[in-house]
């Protein structure tokens, strides 16, 4: 086996990407950056290395280097409407005794989607006044977290999907670029979290955002989130899936919401059978 074999074999293993064979060359330059920045010259050196487990920080790095994290705020538009629209205004009824929300960003990237929610929420004020609304936006790239958390973005990444309006609302200008208020970066918690392992520890949601990441794994893999996902999420909760994502052959946990793409809820038949996990 080569060490593109093996590299594949172990990301599959640990975050669950699937590497498309097509994608080799511009792979196997993403690997040799790492290697030679990591003081490597043997590519299966280099993943025996990765393998060993005895060097987080190489995995951390190689990972980094794989994953991608195309993103951009308000992305494909459409699920945000239905936040605004649907998703919100049906949860706040049906929590109006509780008034409290959980809303998880699964695989948030560099930040820009859990800032559209909070955005979101935040422009929500009056309907949400006196509601606890706690947003968790994670991802396997500690890069990609360092980031989102730091929530500074060129002139380029604001230009794609936000608002005028809403930048000069929520942003500041600085000599680097433009700065997310920091009541906004308040209203997010980040973390690094692996879909692949165990998230239960993360408690029940009301919504869930798993957007444009299921396509990178198998359909094993797949189905296994949906199916964590779907007893996390609240028996009335709406799961979030990217455009062109689907559930066919993976699922029959959840039904789709005709005239919005990607938006799901619970089957209604299953909805009794939901286990949440409760917060501690």
């Amino acid at each position: 086996m080569n060490a593109f074999e093996d590299l594949a074999r172990l990301l599959d293993d640990r975050i669950g990407m699937t590497i498309d064979p097509r994608r080799r060359t511009s792979i196997e330059a993403r690997l040799a950056g790492v290697m030679a920045d990591c003081g490597f010259s043997d590519p299966q050196e280099f993943v025996r290395r990765l393998r060993s487990g005895l060097d987080p920080a190489l995995l951390n790095r190689t990972v980094d280097a794989m994953v991608t994290c195309e993103t951009l705020f308000f992305r494909d538009r459409a699920p945000f409407e239905a936040m605004r629209g649907i998703v919100l205004p049906k949860l706040r009824e049906a929590r109006r005794d509780f008034r409290n929300l959980r809303i998880w960003s699964a695989a948030c990237a560099t930040g820009q989607e859990p800032y559209s929610i909070a955005m979101i929420v935040d422009d929500m004020t009056r309907e949400f006044a006196g509601w606890r609304v706690d947003i968790i936006a994670s991802d396997v790239s500690q890069t990609a977290l360092a980031a989102a958390r730091k929530g500074l973005f060129s002139q380029f990444e604001v230009q794609r999907g936000l608002p005028t309006p809403m930048l000069l609302r929520y942003f500041r200008k600085e000599a680097a670029g433009w700065r997310v208020s920091e009541h906004l970066q308040a209203a997010i918690d980040f973390r690094q979290i692996n879909l692949v392992s165990d998230f239960g520890a993360l408690g029940h949601f009301d919504v869930v955002l798993c957007r444009n990441v299921l396509m990178y794994m198998d359909v094993e893999r797949r189905r296994d989130i949906l199916r964590r996902l779907s007893a996390q999420l609240a028996p009335d909760g709406y799961l979030l899936l990217g455009a062109t994502e689907t559930i066919v052959g993976l699922t029959d946990d959840f039904v789709a919401t005709p005239g919005f793409a990607g938006l799901f809820t619970h089957r209604p038949q299953k909805r009794a059978n939901v286990r949440l996990v409760v917060n501690s």
